[in-house]
């Protein structure tokens, strides 16, 4: 925007001094048009229109300078705005490949989320409702895990290893026991791998 308003101020710049260099140059044209029609006849007013007329070449000389200036600036200003373009371009390009990446994402994990909470309904109707009341309770306190695996005699949960008096009331429990975890309450699931 900086370098597109730069620009665009080069540009007003140069117009107005390309103007001003025009109403020199039309100026010092009309001068030299009356000294070479012989109508100024007097000598000092000869000398003052020849004096104008260098006056104004050196001015039209300055109004020039002034021009070729500006318009190095407004070139330097061109290649700057072309630049920016270009790289706002390949920013803008890896935004939309990211955001499209980004969807694609969302998309397969609405679809295993979709898939996932189909067989979550399937397996929780298999469940008792008193135990999944636990479990969803024990879910909402415990941060989304209610139950935890029973891994090496450690709750996954917590992370904690269990006392030897818990692990052993954990092996002379019958196989349908819901055990919970003496540390965080979780539901612990017992599996070849708890080292009970």
């Amino acid at each position: 925007m900086a370098a597109q308003t730069e620009e665009s101020d080069c540009a007003r710049e140069q117009i107005k001094a390309e103007q001003d260099v025009d109403q020199v140059r039309q100026r010092s044209a009309r001068d030299q048009q009356r000294l070479d029609s012989g109508a100024v006849t007097s000598p000092k007013d000869l000398e003052n229109l020849q004096r104008e007329i260098a006056s104004l070449a050196k001015r039209q000389g300055d109004l020039e300078d002034v021009v070729l200036e500006v318009m190095e600036r407004r070139e330097s200003a061109q290649q700057r705005v072309a630049e920016l373009t270009e790289r706002v371009g390949s920013v803008q390009s890896k935004i939309d490949d990211a955001t499209a990446r980004r969807d694609a994402a969302f998309e397969q994990i609405d679809a295993e989320v979709a898939t996932v909470t189909k067989e979550r309904e399937v397996i929780a109707g298999s469940i008792p409702a008193d135990l999944l009341k636990l479990y969803e309770k024990l879910r909402e306190q415990q941060g989304g895990v209610g139950a935890a695996k029973l891994y090496a005699r450690s709750c996954q949960g917590c992370r904690q290893e269990l006392a030897i008096t818990e692990l052993s009331e954990i092996r002379s429990a019958a196989p349908d026991t819901v055990i919970r975890c003496e540390n965080c309450r979780r539901i612990l699931v017992r599996t070849s791998e708890s080292g009970i």
